[in-house]
């Protein structure tokens, strides 16, 4: 089966620190291969007082920008279709809705995940969204809250609505990110559900989207998350466009880099603000060096931006040895998993 050619979508999720505008314009100037990103959710109340720094996130500026889903995370209709008009305005075609976000303090307000166990909510709110809205409206989901048994209910009510698409994390909201994807719902999701569904979740290597899209040849849509992040190439993998050389990847990932400090220094307010998002995008920028584990360690301590600077600049004058981030140990050609990484994206 050829893996690369273009029918494959590819998707940027929507991780809330992360994948701001920011982060998407510096990665588009330098890498290539994504379709469409989410971007991290609007909440109700952003919603209702939507000012021009919300609107900024969601804006596309430059040619090289990849094209934005709004997102919104809540539980009143109304609310998302108030959005939908906003949005609809400013040339979007798609709103998403979250029902995946799995911390508790979330759910515990039947918000993201914690809707899930309530299907009857959940047709209320597509009822007057899907009738109302101007946008096309599009969902990302888990399998439930508690339990994959509540996807049930759920295709019930999804498939009566003509939902643009479905985007599904193969976990159930209180695992988090924990545990193993159930696959065996995610196929009978995929074989009961009317929509396009979209699958997100534990994709960080080439080796990990050939075993899935093996395993899922009706899926054409991927969306990649902290895989992404951690090897800002693996689009790039995925679709066989990459070409690598001696220190191919440390050229780019340098210039990259540079480019979104410079970028996050004029938007953040203060060292110390920069100091705490560049220590988050190390996190993930670890796993893309030999001994970046040891490294990171010795970065979370720092208090100081010159500091910081100075020792990221050393690490990388070192030529540390690039190491693509490892597979989240699917076995080919099975929907067994092997314990590996997960795919810690926000929502």
């Amino acid at each position: 089966m050829n893996h690369e050619h273009k029918r494959d979508q590819f998707i940027m999720a929507p991780m809330r620190g992360y994948t701001d505008a920011v982060f998407r314009d510096i990665w588009a100037k330098h890498f290539s291969g994504m379709d469409e990103a989410v971007a991290p959710f609007i909440s109700l109340q952003q919603a209702k007082d939507l000012s021009s720094k919300i609107l900024a996130d969601v804006a596309q500026k430059g040619e090289r920008s990849i094209p934005v889903i709004p997102q919104i995370l809540g539980n009143s209709s109304q609310a998302f279709v108030a959005l939908a008009c906003r949005l609809a305005d400013l040339g979007f075609q798609e709103l998403n809705w979250n029902l995946g976000c799995p911390f508790p303090m979330v759910a515990k307000k039947t918000k993201g995940s914690g809707l899930l166990c309530f299907p009857e909510r959940i047709d209320a709110f597509l009822e007057e969204a899907c009738a109302l809205s101007p946008l096309g409206v599009s969902v990302k989901m888990r399998l439930g809250r508690h339990d994959s048994r509540e996807t049930t209910a759920l295709l019930e009510v999804l498939n009566r609505y003509p939902l643009e698409r479905i985007i599904l994390h193969p976990r159930v909201g209180v695992q988090m990110y924990e545990g193993r994807p159930d696959l065996e719902a995610f196929r009978s999701f995929l074989r009961d559900s009317n929509h396009q569904v979209i699958y997100n979740g534990d994709i960080w290597s080439k080796d990990d989207f050939m075993a899935l899209s093996t395993e899922f040849p009706g899926v054409k849509g991927w969306m990649l998350g902290r895989g992404l992040l951690a090897d800002p190439f693996l689009a790039e993998r995925l679709r066989g466009t990459f070409h690598s050389g001696d220190q191919t990847e440390l050229i780019r990932f340098r210039s990259f880099y540079d480019d979104l400090e410079n970028a996050y220094g004029k938007r953040l307010s203060g060292d110390s603000h920069l100091l705490s998002r560049m220590k988050g995008w190390w996190l993930c920028f670890q796993e893309s060096f030999e001994n970046g584990t040891s490294f990171f360690k010795s970065l979370r301590k720092l208090n100081r931006m010159e500091v910081f600077r100075r020792e990221v600049t050393g690490f990388l004058d070192s030529k540390p040895r690039w190491r693509m981030p490892e597979a989240a140990g699917w076995v080919k050609g099975s929907s067994l998993f092997q314990g590996g990484k997960d795919d810690t994206d926000s929502h």
